[in-house]
């Protein structure tokens, strides 16, 4: 595997888990009731305590996108 193969694979990685990520974002904003109601039922906590999971849920993964997809992408960028 090449430079500019494994550049393309992280980009698409990048691209894809941002789509990823900003879906989510959105189906919390559009259809937070529905969404609160069916995790506080399957995963059996309070309504109030799931807006600070949701939060840290966001934020972890946008970290995750940052350090695992974007930040070697760019790398290879600058090497190749």
């Amino acid at each position: 595997m090449n430079i500019e193969t494994l550049t393309t694979l992280f980009g698409w990685m990048t691209v894809i888990n941002i789509f990823i990520l900003l879906f989510t974002t959105l189906a919390i904003i559009v259809m937070r009731e529905r969404v609160v109601k069916i995790h506080a039922q399957m995963f059996g906590v309070e309504e109030s305590e799931l807006t600070p999971v949701y939060f840290r849920y966001l934020a972890n993964y946008k970290l995750m996108i940052l350090v695992f997809n974007l930040a070697p992408y760019i790398a290879l960028k600058f090497i190749a």
